[in-house]
């Protein structure tokens, strides 16, 4: 099972500094990967939650978010082996020729360790502030990645869809692997289905064992079935989750959350699951120094 951590992007623990220092420290300790994502803002009205619920306003946190591949960027200056990834960028709002170079570029400056995780995107102001309508969910994101691997591909690129087209042209640069693994971030059966299909990848959220066997399978089967070769496929599991120095007690702990020895058991009930990969995001820490000894922590825990 490879372990991987996401940048302290957002919220009070955001700063250059801070990602600096939790960056060195997750390579140093022997991480597999540091993530980051993409909030283009945070609307002050209260928004209704994907699948329904009561409409609440997005959490603190979401008020200072740093843009993901500049970050990105500067990580890779100042690391040397541990893969960088995005958890996720909402495809739908940019350009993919434009996508496709960030990502390339990225590539070239951390020498290949890109790993490109895309949504679609929920929140109605930020569709709104990006000026793309949100039936584009679904047929747009299946464009969205043929385009940007198009352009990842041989010159002369060319590429003409319903919602994208780029004329015959020289893209550059070009990657510095052979195809950056692409995953799609879901948890419904269609995205999941989609991520079959298209995707090299599934990265779903972290809500049970169960749910993310369920997740794994379907994936799976959905490449299958779309006559694809499975053993490059990767799943990915996200858990945003509060990791803290006790153990939480009760019931009703999250999955993957509490202290690093409850969270060591949970990896355990992971196994054959199909699940490669976990991202952990945590949801606790208030200084840096606290969030640095958790994540050496975990690890010792993890890997024990």
């Amino acid at each position: 099972m490879e372990l991987g951590v996401a940048l302290p992007t957002s919220g009070p623990l955001a700063s250059p500094d801070h990602i600096a220092r939790f960056a060195r420290h997750a390579e140093d300790l022997g991480y597999d990967s540091l993530w980051t994502y993409e909030r283009l803002l945070r609307p002050l009205a209260a928004i209704t939650p994907p699948g329904g619920g009561e409409p609440a306003t997005l959490p603190d946190i979401y008020r200072v978010t740093y843009e993901p591949l500049e970050t990105l960027s500067y990580v890779a200056a100042i690391t040397e082996r541990i893969k960088l990834g995005t958890s996720v960028i909402d495809a739908l709002f940019h350009a993919p020729v434009v996508l496709a170079r960030r990502f390339a570029t990225l590539d070239r400056f951390s020498g290949g360790r890109v790993i490109a995780g895309l949504g679609q995107g929920w929140i109605p102001e930020e569709f709104e502030t990006a000026n793309v309508p949100p039936k584009r969910v679904g047929a747009g994101m299946d464009e969205a990645v043929a385009a940007m691997r198009a352009c990842w591909g041989p010159d002369p690129v060319e590429y003409r869809g319903r919602f994208y087209t780029i004329a015959p042209s020289e893209v550059n640069p070009k990657p510095v692997q052979a195809r950056i693994p692409i995953l799609l971030g879901s948890v419904t059966p269609k995205g999941i289905a989609r991520a079959g299909r298209i995707a090299d990848g599934l990265n779903p959220i972290a809500f049970s064992p169960e749910s993310l066997r369920e997740a794994a399978a379907a994936f799976r089967r959905a490449a299958r079935e779309a006559g694809r070769e499975e053993s490059g496929l990767t799943v990915v599991a996200r858990a945003n989750v509060p990791i803290t120095r006790e153990p939480i007690a009760g019931e009703d702990r999250p999955f993957l959350a509490g202290s690093p020895s409850q969270i060591a058991e949970d990896v355990k009930r992971l196994e054959g699951a199909g699940v490669d990969h976990v991202l952990f995001a945590n949801l606790a820490s208030t200084t840096i120094e606290e969030e640095l000894a958790v994540l050496e922590e975990l690890k010792a825990a993890v890997t024990l």
